[in-house]
């Protein structure tokens, strides 16, 4: 049997939605992040994740593959907007910088936001940063957006792209 074992703290700004089975957002997805993200200003996004032991790397450190998991979804997810929420883009390129090993099992800030906005083509940013304020890992990504035809192909109700609610998380 699974559990949550994500500790997710709650960021002020608007929460974002999540899809049901997405490896980072989905809130059905048993071996997923299910991370919570939550716009905080124009073209940025935040999240706060402790990863717990199962993302391990390193003993005690959080997989560099994972970090750069989270910071691809925050740097597209940099595009959404309460008056836009299906906003959504593919990475084109993307470019990491590791800096300082991650702790697990304590609370990572991740944040993207848009430094170039192109409507098709848009440049984004993103860092982890550790409870002290040093930026762990950097990185930069040219996300491309995805076409109006093939949104409308995935956007189905079995998705469930939408906001959920804390109790609408299923305890997995």
């Amino acid at each position: 049997m699974a559990v949550d074992r994500h500790h997710h703290h709650h960021i002020e700004g608007i929460r974002q939605p999540n899809a049901q089975m997405c490896f980072v957002c989905g809130v059905a997805n048993v071996a997923g992040l299910r991370i919570r993200f939550y716009t905080t200003g124009e073209d940025v996004v935040e999240a706060i994740v402790s990863l717990p032991d199962e993302y391990q790397g390193y003993p005690g450190i959080a997989h560099g593959g994972i970090i750069a998991t989270i910071l691809d979804e925050t740097m597209g997810r940099a595009a959404i907007s309460p008056e836009d929420p299906n906003r959504l883009l593919f990475t084109g390129k993307m470019e990491v910088r590791y800096r300082n090993s991650v702790p697990l099992n304590t609370p990572i800030h991740f944040r993207g936001w848009i430094t170039k906005d192109r409507g098709r083509v848009v440049v984004a940013q993103g860092e982890a940063v550790l409870p002290d304020g040093t930026v762990a890992v950097e990185t930069t990504g040219t996300m491309m957006a995805i076409p109006q035809s093939q949104l409308d192909e995935m956007n189905t109700p079995e998705v469930g792209w939408r906001v959920y609610e804390d109790h609408e998380y299923p305890d997995l």
